[in-house]
């Protein structure tokens, strides 16, 4: 017989209060200088990578409880999905806010995970060796717990 404290269980958190909660999330798409310019220049066969990532970015922020079996259903206020250029690749983030009992962590990175996802299709045909590669969270806020920032991130201006 399973101890009861060893099964998956959603958590209640119907005696949180509702609070404004955010959090940013990044991921890194490792890619051949060449096949960023292409990016960059909007020339890949498929079309533009950056935007179609930044939509299914977006889209699977507010899908998340269906992708995360534990991972509470909640009202997505704003996702935001933007890029950064580096010399080993494209860097992926994103922003999401609610007004919720509980976080939105999950959903940033669903959202970044998704959107690298994304770029590594439209990339492919190109290159094959690209990774998306360093999934993480950079901080949160709201809640019990306030402000979280990873240890080496300096406050976010996007």
């Amino acid at each position: 017989m399973t101890h009861p404290e060893a099964q998956a269980r959603m958590v209640d958190v119907t005696s949180k209060s509702a609070t404004a909660r955010e959090a940013l999330a990044s991921c890194l798409v490792v890619m051949s200088e060449s096949t960023r310019a292409l990016v960059q220049e909007r020339k890949l066969d498929k079309g533009d990578a950056l935007e179609v990532a930044r939509i299914a970015g977006i889209m699977a922020a507010k899908k998340t409880s269906e992708l995360v079996p534990l991972c509470h259903p909640i009202s997505v206020g704003a996702v935001e999905v933007f890029f950064e250029q580096h010399d080993e690749g494209i860097a992926v983030f994103a922003r999401v806010r609610t007004s919720e009992r509980t976080g939105v962590e999950m959903e940033a990175m669903t959202a970044v995970a998704v959107a690298g996802l994304t770029i590594y299709d439209m990339v492919k045909g190109t290159e094959r060796g690209v990774e998306v590669t360093a999934l993480r969270l950079l901080e949160k806020s709201g809640g019990r717990s306030g402000l979280w920032r990873a240890p080496d991130q300096t406050p976010s201006g996007q």
